[in-house]
């Protein structure tokens, strides 16, 4: 489905990322995992056209994707819920969402309909001002504004960041109902252990470069990834 071959990003004269290449198939939950600062937001953003590689391709569906504009890529299906969840504060939870179905081909209340059949709380909170939102509600909210465009490939930047560990298991299991139910999914994650444990594979990346990459399963059980990533010694 995702396929990006030897892309190179630099910020000014930072080479950020180097040679990476990596590719999500369909049905798949794919991680990419590793220290902050190691690249992991700049190769989704690439990905996602907010970013340029000097190098290199990225495709989508077996279309060339990398010279195009954002809001023409999430046309096409491919959607990303930003690290820090930037949703609009002072607007109302239906209102956030609105903002994400404006390539919906579906309309806007059926894609709200099937946002709230997956998150009744938001439902219950529609008219909600999205800043007085819990940051657990304000994670599902981003994710719901991503999902209403309906698309085929979700990318998920630091879904856990800054949540308490119970909500954090909940993030997690919503990633993981999407996925049952079908949802491509892409998650850059620095909780390698819960990602790892939801992931059919993973990419890790260390210093702009792609050190390893396997099942979730094996890398989870790799000594070298446990002592760096997962805490164990």
């Amino acid at each position: 489905m995702l396929q990006v071959r030897d892309i190179n990003v630099y910020y000014g004269a930072i080479h950020a990322i180097k040679n990476v290449s990596l590719d999500v198939n369909e049905g798949e939950i794919v991680t990419l995992i590793g220290a902050n600062g190691a690249g992991k937001s700049t190769v989704l953003m690439t990905i996602s056209g907010l970013l340029r590689s000097r190098t290199g391709a990225v495709s989508f569906m077996d279309e060339r994707i990398d010279r195009m504009q954002p809001h023409k890529i999430v046309a096409r299906g491919l959607a990303q819920v930003p690290e820090g969840r930037r949703i609009f504060m002072q607007m109302t939870v239906r209102d956030n969402l609105e903002m994400g179905a404006y390539v919906s081909a579906g309309g806007v209340e059926a894609a709200l309909e099937r946002v709230y059949k997956h998150f009744p709380r938001l439902k219950e909170r529609r008219d909600q001002i999205a800043g007085t939102l819990s940051g657990g509600e304000q994670q599902m909210l981003a994710i719901s504004r991503a999902l209403m465009s309906d698309p085929k490939l979700l990318m998920m930047d630091e879904p856990s960041m800054g949540l308490a560990p119970i909500l954090v298991e909940q993030i997690f299991e919503i990633i993981a109902d999407l996925h049952r139910e079908g949802a491509t999914i892409l998650l850059v994650e620095q909780n390698a252990r819960m990602a790892l444990s939801i992931a059919d594979r993973a990419y890790v990346l260390e210093t702009g470069g792609i050190a390893l990459s396997g099942a979730g399963g094996e890398l989870a059980k790799s000594d070298a990834i446990r002592k760096a990533y997962l805490g164990d010694r």
